[in-house]
C-alpha cells in the first residue's frame, strides 16, 4: 500500500486519487434557475440519496480548483431554493457530458447539449424529458465546506415529486436494472454502464442471520481456490447441511470424483473445491456446501 497525508500532496493530485477509488458515482444532472429565471442544466458526479423518509437527496457543486470561482447551480440554488435532479442513463450520457461546458452565465445548457425542456409540476425548474427519471426538489440546506479551491458545497434537497418512465416499473413500483441502463463515473474520463454482464445480485442478509465467514472449517476456510467473495456466501447461510445429506449428496453427485482420487487426498480436495467453486458461482450454495463438506467426511 501506498500512504499519504491528504495535506502533503496537491489538491489537483489528491481530488484525481480520490475520483479514481471512489466509484462509480450516480450522476445528478441538476436543472435550476436563475434571478431573472434563466435555466441552468449541470452534471455533478458527487450525489446519492440519503434518506426516504423524507426523502432527501444530497450533491455538491465544488469550488474550482483553478480559480476558486463558483458553479452557476451553487449560485442559482442559493437564491431560488429549487432543483430537479434528472438521472442520467446511456442513451444521453455524451449530451450530458456537454452540458459540463463551462458556458457563459445565462447560457441555456438545454438547448447546447440539445436536451427538451419539460415542465415541472412543483417547481419551477425545468426536467429534462430524456431522463428516465426525475426528482423534482426543494433545497432545504447549503452546506459549504470550505472557501478554497476544490471545496465541496453540499446541496440537501427534499423530494416534493417523482417522475419515472413507465415501462421501467412493474406493479410493484420495482426498477427493471436492465432496462434503465444507468451510467456511473469512474476517475478521470471513465464512465461504466450498469448493464448486460455488469450486472449481479448478492443476497443481502437482512431476514436471516448467515453462520457468518468465522464459523467455515478452517480447511475450507484457507482455501487456495475459494475466493474471499465465495466465503461471503458460504458464511451466508443459516445453518450448514446435516451429515446424512452430505453422505448422500457424496454418494450421488460426487461419487465419480472420489473414484478418480482415492488414492490422492490432495487432488481430490483441490476438485472438490473447484467444483463447490462453479456451484457456488452458479448460486447452488447448498449444494457446495455439501461438495465441501464430503471431503471431510
Amino acid at each position: 500500500m501506498q500512504s499519504f497525508n491528504p495535506s502533503d500532496i496537491s489538491v489537483s493530485k489528491l481530488h484525481g486519487l480520490m475520483l479514481g477509488v471512489i466509484g462509480p458515482r450516480p450522476i445528478a444532472f441538476a436543472s435550476t434557475i436563475d434571478e431573472n429565471g434563466k435555466p441552468n442544466l449541470a452534471p455533478f458526479s458527487f450525489f446519492n440519496m440519503f434518506s426516504a423518509n423524507p426523502p432527501i437527496l444530497i450533491f455538491s457543486p465544488a469550488r474550482s480548483g483553478i480559480d476558486n470561482s463558483t458553479k452557476h447551480t451553487y449560485q442559482n440554488v442559493k437564491v431560488h431554493k429549487e432543483v430537479v435532479i434528472n438521472i442520467v442513463d446511456f442513451a444521453m450520457v455524451q449530451q450530458t457530458s456537454l452540458a459540463s461546458t463551462a458556458y457563459p452565465k445565462g447560457v441555456n445548457e438545454f438547448e447546447k447539449a440539445g436536451f427538451t425542456m419539460l415542465p415541472s409540476e412543483k417547481v419551477k425548474p425545468f426536467r429534462v424529458k430524456e431522463s428516465p427519471a426525475q426528482f423534482e426538489c426543494v433545497v432545504k440546506e447549503v452546506v459549504e465546506l470550505g472557501t478554497e479551491g476544490g471545496a465541496g458545497n453540499l446541496v440537501i434537497c427534499e423530494v416534493v415529486k417523482v417522475h419515472v418512465r413507465a415501462n421501467l416499473l412493474d406493479e410493484n413500483l420495482h426498477v427493471d436494472q436492465e432496462k434503465i441502463d444507468l451510467v456511473g463515473r469512474m476517475g478521470g474520463a471513465y464512465y461504466c454502464r450498469a448493464n448486460g454482464n455488469a450486472l449481479f445480485q448478492v443476497v443481502k442478509p437482512i431476514s436471516k442471520s448467515g453462520i457468518g465467514v468465522d464459523k467455515i472449517p478452517e480447511d475450507i476456510k484457507n482455501s487456495s481456490i475459494l475466493s474471499g467473495n465465495d466465503l461471503g456466501q458460504l458464511g451466508n447461510v443459516e445453518e450448514l447441511p446435516n451429515e446424512t445429506d452430505v453422505n448422500e449428496y457424496r454418494l450421488t453427485e460426487l461419487s465419480q470424483c472420489f473414484v478418480d482420487n482415492e488414492d490422492d487426498p490432495n487432488t481430490l480436495e483441490a476438485v472438490l473445491h473447484n467444483k463447490a467453486k462453479e456451484l457456488i458461482t452458479g448460486g447452488k450454495i447448498d449444494e457446495a456446501w455439501m461438495t465441501l463438506l464430503s471431503f471431510n467426511n
